[in-house]
């Protein structure tokens, strides 16, 4: 087969005219701080949010394994769609409005803010997994459609993207990425509910075929990994810096609130033409097709569901849209992912705690070499794993019992400190590491109960993992709270400045009162901006 010249001509068209509006929306960026820049001066209104957030959480592993899962496992096991969508609602009503009244740049400033600048930035090495886990995921859905769909080596689709991503993404920050959002969900939209008929109506598609099969299994032995698979995606995606950078960037909590819930049931929706395309594939004749691998399609090849469909079952015009489908979702998804990471190192690693005196302009430089790093490593990853429904589930894994903890516990628990975290970090990684791996070639250290050789872990063990992390986090924290309170150890050994820090945020809470007072008796209503100065009042004494 040789390459698809028109469908390549198209895809570079098409990576042009992304490269060219994330170049023209970098120009808000270079007349503002870096600071600022990490949340686009905080101007964004309510669609330009909704397509943000929307936009990056259908990312390619998003379509790819959606279809994948609908054809080989059944809606039973289709969730991830379903459940971050009610994750991204979760967070929307409960903790983006929370997080954008407290003025913060990132996710982690509550976190530096309760628990010390360098105890709180071991909490980004997970994030930072989760996210190059999730860039791997698009990227090798898109590795996978473009080997399909216009004969390339899926190695060298893998690399371009990756470039393309990070270039503009390297030049204009949230700006860029933001508007390009835009071209990418549209892009994705109309490739999607055009591709649909299409591979429905191919006369080797016979749905009678999946009639039994298309709501899947549920074994019995297997429903403790599924609840913890349900918990892993629906909690581990309240802890996203990739989401919290769009909600910190909106113009107010309203706007931030609303964007997300809207956002949240769009994703959903979006979800359904990919598995309607995994339906096909599944009841698809393939020996009816000009496919000549082998039937039934071998488990390696399950990833490549929704590129086969579009190659095989529609015609060439329309296989070449889903090409720019899937493009769409992994650039939308990509850019977001390495933008995160890097603005988290940034700002809460490289210049609250390494270098606090950094020049805006070194912060930025900074921010551009996290940006490459983390691109580098989520294109390795992607050529080296080949599950993309796996790397989909594993990409909020380590937020979920390692980061989701804490977070929610600087943000809900007053009384949350440094000794509490720190003791909940170590033994939730323990704990996970020690259940093992499949994907990643981790063996099995602690054979938790329904353990089998064949099977692996039956038991919810990551859920029990966040849940120690929780207690753990708690206790400790109440507990040492009282040692130092009653006077049982003295302060001097209070090493990590916890009952400092509680006094100077009394204090901030005290001056932040006075200031919402001064507010109102001036006339001043905007109750929201009153909030944030006393949130900000707090981080300053806190740090």
């Amino acid at each position: 087969m040789a390459v698809n010249i028109p469908g390549l001509i198209s895809v570079i068209v098409f990576y042009i005219l992304i490269l060219v509006i994330g170049i023209i929306a970098a120009r808000k960026s270079r007349s503002t701080s870096a600071e600022n820049s990490f949340v686009a001066n905080r101007s964004i209104g309510l669609w330009l949010s909704f397509f943000t957030i929307t936009a990056t959480n259908i990312g390619g592993g998003y379509i790819n394994g959606t279809a994948e899962a609908m054809a080989f496992s059944g809606l039973i096991w289709t969730n991830a769609p379903i459940l971050y969508s009610i994750s991204i609602g979760v967070a929307g009503v409960f903790y983006a409005p929370k997080m954008r009244r407290g003025g913060y740049v990132t996710m982690f400033d509550p976190i530096q803010a309760k628990l010390g600048d360098r105890a709180g930035s071991l909490l980004f090495f997970p994030q930072l997994m989760g996210d190059v886990f999730w860039s791997a995921a698009i990227l090798s859905a898109l590795g996978s459609t473009m080997s399909l769909i216009l004969d390339l080596d899926p190695v060298l689709s893998i690399i371009v993207s990756t470039c393309v991503a990070v270039c503009y993404t390297f030049i204009g920050g949230l700006y860029s990425v933001a508007y390009t959002d835009v071209i990418q969900l549209i892009c994705l939209c109309v490739g999607l509910i055009v591709a649909c008929p299409f591979s429905f109506f191919h006369p080797s598609v016979d749905l009678s075929r999946v009639q039994d099969t298309w709501l899947g299994e549920l074994p019995t032995n297997m429903i403790g990994i599924y609840a913890d698979l349900c918990c892993q995606l629906i909690f581990g995606g309240l802890a996203w810096q990739v989401f919290y950078q769009r909600v910190l960037a909106c113009k107010t909590a309203s706007v931030a609130r609303t964007s997300s819930i809207v956002s949240s049931f769009c994703s959903l929706l979006f979800a359904i033409p990919p598995a309607a395309i995994g339906v096909v594939g599944a009841a698809a004749d393939w020996n009816a097709t000009s496919y000549t691998g082998d039937v039934p399609i071998p488990t390696e090849y399950h990833s490549f569901i929704l590129p086969m469909v579009l190659n095989y079952l529609c015609p060439l015009p329309v296989a070449v849209l889903g090409l720019g489908v899937v493009a769409a979702a992994v650039m939308s998804s990509a850019d977001s992912s390495v933008l995160a990471s890097g603005t988290v190192f940034a700002k809460n690693i490289y210049k609250d705690v390494l270098r606090p005196q950094a020049s805006d302009r070194e912060v930025m430089w900074v921010l551009r070499v996290g940006i490459v790093v983390t691109g580098t490593l989520s294109c390795v990853l992607a050529i080296l794993v080949k599950s993309v429904y796996g790397l989909f589930y594993l990409c909020s894994d380590l937020v979920y019992v390692i980061l989701f903890p804490p977070f929610t516990c600087v943000l809900w628990i007053g009384f949350t400190n440094t000794y509490g975290a720190l003791t909940g970090y170590a033994l939730s990684l323990f704990l996970r590491v020690a259940a093992g791996d499949a994907l990643l070639g981790i063996p099995a250290f602690i054979h938790f109960p329904f353990y089998t050789e064949a099977d692996g872990q039956l038991f919810p063990f990551k859920t029990l993992a966040m849940i120690v992390n929780f207690v753990a986090i708690i206790s400790v924290s109440a507990f040492t709270r009282l040692v130092f309170r009653r006077g049982w150890l003295s302060t001097r050994w209070d090493v990590f400045n916890v009952m400092k820090r509680e006094e100077d945020a009394k204090r901030a809470e005290e001056r932040g009162e006075s200031l919402m007072m001064k507010e109102r008796q001036d006339g001043n209503r905007d109750l929201d901006y009153a909030e944030n100065e006393k949130m900000k009042l707090g981080d300053n004494y806190m740090q």
